[in-house]
């Protein structure tokens, strides 16, 4: 082409002269020049944002999708819709691990005392440290089955208090309940929310939670949806991490539910819930200004 001519030879030769010589304009020649540039710069910019886009999927254990990919680039400063992160992510093969199914299972066959269900599925309190739900889930070893107990704290979506055993006595959820409770100290406007599994419905569990004057509510029978938030969080651990590992031991899967937890979970992870910000960000964004912007309900 006349023009690439010309660019390529602008430090040899005088462009005004080149156009004359070739018969083309010079106001043609830097329409093309000005077009070209454009060009340039819109492509070293999407490839860019694409580079970000990657360095996002990646240090996010590959768990994101364009909507939390999207808010992270705002956070960053990057102007790009959600639309357009997805096809980007289309570009370069990036796709967030699909959900798969997640069993529940509650032994609820025994003749402990039942409590009525206070939270009533309203999911969305005012403070912290008002409403903790608690359920238990199992991860499967080489070894056999790891049970995880886990404490999410309903206003932040974080989990304040764990525990793992390889059997699933109430001891295993009373670790998790102390551990919440000494990193947390809650008053006595805390709600607990658990199934009527026999774990939580104990003699020993029950006297925890009274002596630290814990309001007690309990789902109704066979209704998951009254501790949805609980369910949401173990079906996204298992699909952003359990399904993605194949552990020798109950030890090495301990370590890699505490790091997922604390390291990324609490810390990292962005919560459609609260605004697209980790459990940990939103708490202190909590203590330092007004109340933060709640979205739509998600693990």
């Amino acid at each position: 082409m006349v023009f690439q001519f010309i660019y390529e030879q602008r430090n040899e030769f005088r462009v005004v002269k080149m156009c004359s010589v070739l018969k083309v304009s010079k106001s043609g020649y830097y329409k093309w020049l000005k077009k070209g540039n454009k060009v340039t710069k819109e492509k070293k910019q999407k490839e860019k944002i694409k580079a970000k886009i990657s360095n996002l999927f990646y240090k996010n254990r590959e768990v994101f999708g364009s909507p939390r990919i999207t808010r992270e680039l705002h956070k960053l400063g990057y102007t790009v819709s959600e639309k357009t992160v997805g096809r980007y992510m289309k570009e370069m093969g990036l796709r967030a691990i699909p959900e798969q199914r997640f069993v529940v299972t509650t032994d609820s066959n025994h003749s402990n005392p039942i409590y009525p269900n206070l939270l009533n599925r309203e999911f969305y309190p005012e403070q912290p440290d008002r409403v903790w739900v608690t359920d238990i889930t199992y991860i499967w070893t080489m070894e056999g089955w790891l049970y995880l107990a886990t404490v999410m704290d309903l206003y932040s979506r974080k989990i304040v208090g764990w525990s793992t055993d390889k059997t699933m006595t109430k001891e295993l959820p009373l670790k998790a309940l102390a551990r919440a409770i000494n990193s947390r100290k809650p008053s006595e406007n805390l709600i607990h929310h658990s199934d009527r599994g026999s774990q939580y419905t104990s003699k020993e569990y029950i006297s925890c939670l009274e002596e630290y004057n814990i309001q007690i509510s309990m789902s109704r029978k066979g209704n998951c949806y009254d501790n949805a938030c609980m369910e949401s969080f173990f079906a996204t651990l298992k699909k952003e991490l359990i399904y993605r590992r194949k552990y020798s031991t109950r030890e090495e899967a301990t370590r890699d539910i505490w790091d997922y937890i604390m390291s990324f979970y609490n810390e990292r992870r962005s919560h459609s819930t609260i605004g697209y910000v980790s459990p940990n960000e939103y708490e202190r964004k909590v203590c330092k200004g007004p109340k933060q912007t709640r979205g739509n309900q998600a693990a």
